[in-house]
């Protein structure tokens, strides 16, 4: 495919859960961990998983804090996340105007 390297879609940011950690950040400053696992319909424990990928790549940030006695966790997305993330979508955008029959 003319214009797109194999390498092109980041694997950090493509697997289901990390895609959609990444898309619901690019539309919000920041989301609690139990926001992002409900919107994702993923397990605490899955969720986690994957966040530890996002944050050991330099993609979110994830602070920890209580409220209330009761712990928060937030996850946002940092300039690094941001960056990979819009080359991410660079790439699909290389990808659909690529697919199809040619004319």
């Amino acid at each position: 495919m003319e214009g797109l390297r194999p390498d092109a879609l980041e694997e950090v940011i493509h697997g289901r859960i990390r895609l959609g950690v990444m898309a619901y950040l690019s539309q919000q400053s920041s989301a609690s961990f139990a926001e992002l696992a409900k919107a994702l319909e993923t397990t605490n424990g899955n969720l986690s998983i994957h966040l530890k990928k996002l944050e050991a790549a330099g993609y979110v940030g994830i602070d920890k804090q209580f409220v209330d006695s009761k712990p928060l966790t937030t996850v946002r997305m940092t300039p690094e996340g941001r960056g990979a993330w819009q080359r991410y979508l660079d790439a699909l955008a290389i990808l659909f105007q690529n697919a199809g029959p040619k004319r």
